[in-house]
């Protein structure tokens, strides 16, 4: 299973600010992207896919980017 959650960095630590159902020790690959990054992007190739929501322009991004992986 591959998804995005948004996460805050404090003291030194990246903190979910959401429940993302992990086991304790349970290691994963973590892909760092600043928020104004990403919406860069977004507005960027709105309008090159025809009509598109952001929602979903959203999701194509990130299948691009777990191909990758």
């Amino acid at each position: 299973m591959s998804r995005v959650v948004r996460a805050r960095y404090e003291n030194g630590v990246l903190r979910p600010l959401e429940d993302i159902g992990l086991r304790e020790g349970e290691e994963v690959l973590v892909k760092i992207e600043r928020l104004g990054e990403r919406e860069r992007i977004i507005e960027e190739y709105k309008g090159f896919m025809g009509d598109i929501s952001e929602e979903e322009l959203e999701e194509l991004i990130e299948k691009a980017e777990l191909e990758k992986l």
